[in-house]
């Protein structure tokens, strides 16, 4: 439960998701503080290492490529 792999995804991914929610906050926006809060939540429910990265890389592909046009 406690790997050193799920501990560095959920620091690192906590970590940018942190800064994307502050980022979403300070423009008013509400994609950016979604994706930073998921970023921050997700770690302490997911258990399986592939299933952590994976989900975090997919959640930070979604925070590269929104944007509102």
């Amino acid at each position: 439960m406690f790997s050193p792999y799920n501990i560095l995804a959920g620091f690192i991914f906590g970590t940018i998701g942190w800064g994307s929610w502050r980022y979403g906050r300070s423009l008013e926006r509400w994609k950016p503080v979604a994706i930073g809060l998921a970023l921050m939540i997700y770690p302490y429910f997911i258990f399986n290492s592939w299933l952590l990265w994976g989900i975090g890389v997919g959640l930070l592909v979604l925070l590269w490529f929104q944007h509102d046009v």
